[in-house]
C-alpha cells in the first residue's frame, strides 16, 4: 500500500471489513485507542471504509466515546444521554450539532482561566486534591470533544477584570451559570 501524506495535515485511515483500522499516514495498521490519541493530541483525521470510501469518521469516533464510556469513569450522564436521544426526529435537531460544538468551544478557551481560579481557590485547603482530580476530568472531557477541522466560534469581546479577586469572582459566575446550564439539561 501506498503511504498518503496530505498538504493539509490530514491523515487518512482506512477500515477494512474485518474492522482492522489502516493508518495510510504511517503505513501501519493501529486500534481504535491510536485514534484516540491523534483526537487527544489535535491530530485531524478521516476515516473511510475501504471498499466503499465512503466516510464514516463519525461513527468511530462515537464508538471510541462509547469505549471510553465503558471503562468505569463515565463523562455523559444519563439525564444528558437521555436528552440527547430525546432530541433526534424532534424540530430543533438541526441545531444541536451547532449548540453541543459552540458550547464545547467556549469551554475549551475558558478552560486555563477556570483552571487557574480553581487551583488558586483551593490551593491551601483540603479539597485542593478534589479540586485537581476534578480539573483533570474536565481536561479529558474538553479533548473527547475536541474536532479540529472546525474553527472555533469567537465571542465578542468582554472588558477584562480588574484584578485576580474580579476575575475569580467572574470565573465562579460562570461557573454557576454553566452548573444552571447543565441542572436544566437534567
Amino acid at each position: 500500500m501506498k503511504k498518503q501524506a496530505r498538504a493539509d495535515g490530514l491523515v487518512i485511515v482506512k477500515k477494512y471489513a474485518n474492522r482492522r483500522l489502516y493508518n495510510t499516514e504511517t503505513s501501519s495498521y493501529i486500534t481504535l485507542e491510536h485514534l484516540a490519541t491523534m483526537t487527544r493530541e489535535g491530530r485531524d483525521f478521516k476515516v473511510v471504509d475501504a471498499k466503499t470510501d465512503d466516510d464514516i469518521t463519525h461513527n468511530v469516533l462515537t464508538q471510541i466515546i462509547m469505549e471510553e464510556e465503558s471503562r468505569g469513569q463515565t463523562m455523559l450522564p444519563v439525564s444528558f444521554l437521555r436528552q440527547l436521544i430525546s432530541m433526534y426526529g424532534d424540530s430543533m435537531q438541526a441545531m444541536v450539532p451547532g449548540y453541543l460544538e459552540a458550547s464545547m468551544d467556549s469551554f475549551r478557551r475558558n478552560q486555563e482561566q477556570f483552571k487557574s481560579a480553581v487551583e488558586g481557590a483551593f490551593a491551601h485547603s483540603p479539597f485542593a486534591e478534589i479540586a485537581k482530580r476534578n480539573l483533570q476530568m474536565l481536561e479529558v472531557a474538553a479533548q473527547a470533544f475536541q474536532t479540529p477541522a472546525v474553527a472555533p466560534v469567537t465571542p465578542a469581546p468582554s472588558p477584562a477584570p480588574a484584578s485576580k479577586d474580579d476575575q475569580i469572582a467572574a470565573l465562579k459566575a460562570e461557573l454557576t451559570r454553566l452548573q444552571d446550564k447543565v441542572e436544566k439539561l437534567g
